[in-house]
């Protein structure tokens, strides 16, 4: 979302006819905000609409055209309010910047067809997702100056009480094809503790660095068993330790260059992780959960932009699909969360969720293969309920 720093489009109102008698309504897809210390009220239309400032009675206009209606009818409705040339200005420059559309055009068309099809994400989402659009202002122009204030490669807590984890190398020795299709999410975990020898090739194949590479200004950085833009490798692994053999119950944070993990609160229970986890009873008989954490300075070091945030959120994605195939060349069962508490999680790790802000949550422990299958395979019954083309 555009800030107060963003570069912001002014328009100079000018003296205009009165805009005829064609019917207009306010654009569905549509978020004002306050920018500039909150001096300046800005609309900006989406998906492909330009944040503007707005004039001061462009609230009341705006309210007029909740439905279709015409310029004409506008000023009647806010005669008592305001001045007739004032609202016929206000509409000719509310339509000029799309934050109202005309009846039949192609952006109203289109502005009815995101609300149809987002509007149960709406405003949040189709704003993210258009606003973050690769538009031609984000493209580079020059060489990239190197970063103002470098945000550290690594997190650590140095006062900390620490585990220093074994470093038995990982045995993946599994075929790849057979690990692909063994990956399944798993919703039962055996009750026996997980080895911490486990835990540590888990953590170490995942996240610990694989080499150092010279970015030049930006200086030196590394790379992971995932892809990472920019090798920022801005996520962070917060652990949760319910179930592992040798390991105090508590919440920790993964060390990824010392190989450790650093104790932030002791204390972790099973029914704590799955009221954190709305009330999802499987991540609570996991061994241990991962929070996975964006540290948003590494983000805006490799590029300030909107759009990074969705960078970070495709690197947690590359970072839990390698986690859930590791976990499975390792034996273990796995899963990926989504539905969490976010801010509470923050808390229990002694995260602020605005520097570190939690993205991503996966577990792991060893499967219990007693259990009933999740799933059945689908049948004749299932397919004839199910619309495939």
């Amino acid at each position: 979302m555009t800030t107060a720093s963003s570069p912001v489009r002014t328009t100079t109102l000018q003296a205009a006819a009165a805009p005829g008698h064609a019917r207009l309504r306010r654009a569905r897809c549509l978020v004002c905000y306050w920018a500039d210390d909150g001096t300046v009220l800005i609309g900006h239309p989406y998906p492909d609409g330009t944040p503007v400032a707005l004039p001061g009675d462009a609230i009341d206009v705006l309210a007029a055209f909740e439905e279709w209606s015409s310029p004409h009818d506008a000023v009647s409705h806010l005669a008592e309010r305001h001045e007739e040339p004032a609202v016929l200005e206000a509409v000719r420059f509310l339509a000029d910047h799309a934050l109202l559309v005309s009846e039949g055009s192609r952006r109203a068309l289109r502005d009815a067809d995101i609300g149809r099809h987002w509007g149960p994400w709406a405003p949040q989402a189709p704003f993210l997702h258009y606003t973050t659009d690769f538009t031609p202002h984000d493209t580079p122009t020059g060489p990239r100056a190197a970063p103002t204030a470098s945000t550290p490669l690594f997190t650590s807590y140095p006062d900390a009480d620490r585990v220093l984890l074994p470093r038995h190398p990982a045995d993946l020795d599994a075929r790849f094809g057979q690990v692909l299709h063994q990956r399944r999410t798993t919703y039962s975990f055996s009750p026996e503790p997980l080895p911490l020898p486990a835990l540590a090739a888990l953590l170490h194949t995942v996240f610990a660095p694989v080499d150092f590479i010279d970015t030049g200004p930006s200086g030196a950085r590394y790379r992971r068993t995932s892809p990472s833009a920019g090798a920022c490798q801005e996520l962070e692994a917060y652990l949760a330790a319910v179930n592992v053999h040798g390991l105090a119950p508590g919440w920790y944070h993964y060390n990824a260059i010392e190989h450790s993990l650093e104790l932030l609160a002791q204390g972790c229970t099973g029914e704590e992780v799955t009221d954190l986890c709305a009330g999802q009873q499987h991540a609570g008989r996991a061994a241990f959960l991962l929070v996975l954490t964006s540290v948003i300075g590494r983000l805006n070091d490799h590029r300030a932009t909107a759009r990074s945030y969705r960078v970070g959120l495709l690197n947690a994605g590359h970072l839990g699909q390698t986690f859930v195939l590791t976990a499975t060349a390792l034996g273990l069962g796995s899963m990926q969360l989504s539905a969490c508490h976010d801010g509470a999680l923050a808390e229990r790790f002694g995260l602020d969720a605005v520097t570190h802000v939690p993205v991503h949550v996966l577990g792991a422990g060893l499967s219990d293969h007693t259990a009933e299958p999740i799933a059945s395979p689908a049948g004749l019954d299932a397919f004839r309920r199910t619309a495939l083309a």
